[in-house]
C-alpha cells in the first residue's frame, strides 16, 4: 500500500512520460509535490523501489524502470507495460543492511550529525534504538547518530536517516567517517588523505570538499550501517 505522497509521485512521473516522452527532473518532482528539498524525493523514490513499483538500473545514474502501477492506476491506464524513464539514482551506502534480523541490540543515539554544514559536536544520549546484530562490524563500541542535511545523498544517506558508527580513531582512504573538526564541529563525510592534508568530501556536488590539516581532523568513528524509516 502506498502513501498519498508516494502515489502522487508515481502518478506524476507516469503522466509526464506519457505526455512528453521524457521524465520530470527531481526539481520538477519536488515542486509538483510541494516538498522543500530533493532529499524528500529521494526517500519517495527509494520507497517506491522497495515496494516493487519501480526499479533503478545499475550503472546508469539517471535510469528508472516502472515495473507496475497500483490497481487504481492500472485500471485508468489499460495496456501498461514497464518502460525505462530517466531519473536520479542514489545507491545505498556500501555498508547499509536491511533492518530485518534475528536479533537486535540497543544502541545509544548520540544526538545529530551534520551531513551538510558541520554542527557543534554532541556527546549526550538522546534515546536508544534497536539495531540488527549483523550490522555491527567487528569488535569495539558502536553508537548511532541522526543525520541532518543532504551532503551525502549521492551515496544514499538522506536527511533523517540513522547512521550506525563503530567507534575508532583511524580511517582508511574512502571510509565514511564521523570527523571532529577543530575540536568542536562534527560532520559525516568521506575521508581522504591527500599528502599532508585531509580531505572531507561530500557526496553532493553542491558542497565543496574541505581541505584541512591533519591536526584539525579527529576521526570519531566509521560508518558501518544505516537505518531508514518512512
Amino acid at each position: 500500500m502506498l502513501t498519498r505522497k508516494q502515489m502522487e509521485l508515481l502518478d506524476f512521473i507516469q503522466k509526464r512520460v506519457a505526455r512528453d516522452g521524457v521524465p520530470p527532473s527531481f526539481d520538477e518532482m519536488k515542486d509538483a509535490l510541494s516538498l522543500r528539498s530533493k532529499s524528500g524525493i529521494h526517500r519517495l523514490i527509494t520507497a517506491l523501489e522497495e515496494r516493487g513499483f519501480i526499479r533503478r538500473l545499475a550503472h546508469r545514474a539517471r535510469a528508472i524502470e516502472i515495473v507496475k502501477l497500483p490497481d487504481a492506476m492500472e485500471t485508468a491506464k489499460p495496456g501498461f507495460t514497464p518502460r525505462v524513464i530517466e531519473g536520479e539514482k542514489v545507491a545505498p551506502p556500501r555498508a547499509a543492511l536491511p533492518v530485518e534480523a534475528v536479533h537486535a541490540l540497543e544502541l545509544p543515539v548520540m544526538g545529530r550529525i551534520a551531513a551538510g554544514v558541520p554542527i557543534e559536536a554532541i556527546a549526550e544520549i538522546s534515546h536508544h534504538i534497536a539495531v540488527p546484530g549483523a550490522m555491527l562490524s567487528g569488535r569495539g563500541e558502536h553508537y548511532a547518530l541522526e543525520v541532518r542535511g543532504d551532503s551525502m545523498i549521492g551515496i544514499g544517506i538522506n536527511d533523517g536517516d540513522i547512521v550506525v558508527i563503530r567507534e575508532q580513531g583511524t580511517a582508511d582512504n574512502g571510509d565514511i567517517v564521523v570527523a571532529l573538526v577543530d575540536g568542536h564541529e562534527a560532520t559525516l563525510k568521506r575521508y581522504l588523505r591527500r599528502g599532508a592534508m585531509i580531505a572531507l568530501e561530500a557526496a553532493n556536488p553542491e558542497y565543496e570538499t574541505r581541505m584541512l590539516r591533519e591536526d584539525q581532523v579527529k576521526v570519531q568513528g566509521r560508518l558501518v550501517g544505516l537505518i531508514r524509516s518512512y
